[in-house]
Formats: structure tokens, C-alpha cells, sequence
């Protein structure tokens, strides 16, 4: 880690680069990185891009803690996790675009999650975009815009109007009852230690 650190130190120092980040690291890792950096004087991750949908909330577990407390940007890949959110595919039958990842064999193996559950968050994911008139790909980016520590989002369009269409979720603002419908059909459970620290937060955790 600290002859990387120094390597991207380096290219910060010659101008070659303006900042440096990871990805997909844990937050264990970027923790420790980040102390090296402070003990080396050298120059620190302020970035880390990360899996996370409405089908991957697992970053909430540690990476989102740490990067608010660290002060690091969250970007955001695969936000329909690999084109499923965007409700194209159905329980019966795919429709998906032939060309979409969605539609290949195996497509759930690079974005694992379980297929009922995923059905599950997609039906209430119609609903609410029904209600705002727009697609679900546009409610599940702008879900992810509203996440803590979410500063970005990468999304894989194909098509004009893909790209469009995600970009106009900037501009789409859920209600507080689209949140609570959408955290409560995506939600994962609480892993240890985070359930006992949840139930001692205030009394014997530093805040």
C-alpha cells in the first residue's frame, strides 16, 4: 500500500494527476491508506468508486460510515445493477433490450442478488415511477443521488436516450414516502457488529 500511495503521490507532485482515489476497496483498506497518507505526507484518497443500487446496499455497512467520517466522495458503478433495474426484465419472460446486459446468460453473476427479491424491489420501483410519470432507471439513479455520501454516479448508457433519460434524475426529487418505499423493499439485513452497535448508539459508541 505505501509504495502505491507514493507512486500516485508522485504523479500528484509532477502534475500529472490533481487527485487520486480506489475502487472497490473495503473500507478497512482506504482507512488504512488513508492514515499512511497522513503519517507519509503524501497524497490521499479522496475517492472511492463502489458497487452500489438499490439491489447492492452492502457499501452502507462500513464504506458509507467511513467516507463520511473520512470526508471521502462516493461514485456510484453499476447503478441499475447491470440494466435490471431498469424493469425491463419481467418474472416470466425477459424483454430486455437483446443487446442490454440484463439480457445475457448469467447476468446476475457480476451483480449478485437474489432473483425474488429483486422482482420484489423492481415492482415497487414501477409504482413510484408511475407516480412521477418517468422510468424506473431514473427513479433507481436518483434514489442513489439522494444516498449519504454519494457524490456521483456512473452510468453504462447505450443509447441517447439512456443517457438521457439518467441524466435527467439530477432533476428528479423523491418524496419522503418514495425513500421510505424504497428503503424498506431493498432493505439488507443488519450485519454483525452493526445491529449491537446500533442498539447501544448514544449511550457507549463515540459519535
Amino acid at each position: 500500500m505505501e509504495e502505491t500511495l507514493r507512486a500516485l503521490d508522485d504523479a500528484v507532485r509532477q502534475g500529472k494527476v490533481r487527485y487520486v482515489g480506489c475502487a472497490n476497496f473495503a473500507a478497512w483498506q482506504i482507512s488504512k491508506a488513508l492514515g499512511i497518507s497522513a503519517r507519509e505526507k503524501l497524497a490521499g484518497f479522496v475517492s472511492v468508486q463502489s458497487y452500489y443500487s438499490l439491489l447492492g446496499r452492502d457499501v452502507e455497512r462500513d464504506v458509507v460510515p467511513m467516507a463520511l467520517d473520512e470526508g471521502v466522495g462516493l461514485t456510484v458503478w453499476s447503478p441499475l445493477a447491470g440494466g435490471f433495474l431498469s424493469g425491463k426484465v419481467g418474472r416470466d419472460s425477459v424483454v430486455a433490450d437483446s443487446g442490454s446486459r440484463s439480457a445475457q446468460p448469467g447476468f446476475t453473476s457480476f451483480t449478485p442478488f437474489d432473483p425474488e427479491h429483486a422482482f420484489t424491489v423492481v415492482d415497487v420501483l414501477k409504482v413510484i415511477a408511475e407516480r412521477h410519470g418517468v422510468s424506473p432507471a431514473r427513479v433507481a439513479v436518483a434514489w442513489l443521488l439522494s444516498r449519504p455520501a454519494v457524490t456521483s454516479v456512473i452510468v453504462g448508457a447505450r443509447k441517447q436516450e439512456q443517457l438521457v433519460d439518467n441524466i435527467a434524475a439530477t432533476d428528479l426529487t423523491l418524496t419522503a414516502q418514495d425513500l421510505s418505499e424504497l428503503d424498506e423493499a431493498s432493505k439488507m439485513p443488519v450485519a454483525y457488529p452493526n445491529w449491537i452497535q446500533d442498539a447501544f448508539a448514544g449511550t457507549r459508541l463515540p459519535q
